[in-house]
């Protein structure tokens, strides 16, 4: 994978580590994944989708050219002042 999404995937694998699906209930992360979903964190949620956004980003072609850019928000373009 590449190094732009190798961030969040470390994020998203320590949030499922610290998850009560793991630690309480002994299940394993990927199970937790598949099939629990809805009792994981909202930040595991929030992760796993911004895991698949950042793989899905990769394979886009509009993207190629411009990068992969995880976690930015897109600028502005600077604007003039007219005095």
């Amino acid at each position: 994978m590449a190094s732009s999404c190798q961030s969040l995937l470390a994020a998203l694998k320590e949030c499922l580590l610290q998850s009560d699906c793991v630690l309480t209930q002994g299940r394993l992360p990927s199970e937790c994944l598949r099939e629990h979903m809805d009792e994981l964190p909202e930040e595991c949620r929030s992760l796993r989708k911004a895991t698949f956004e950042c793989k899905r980003g990769m394979l886009d072609m509009r993207k190629r050219f411009r990068g992969n850019i995880v976690g930015a928000t897109p600028k502005e373009p600077a604007r003039e002042v007219v005095d």
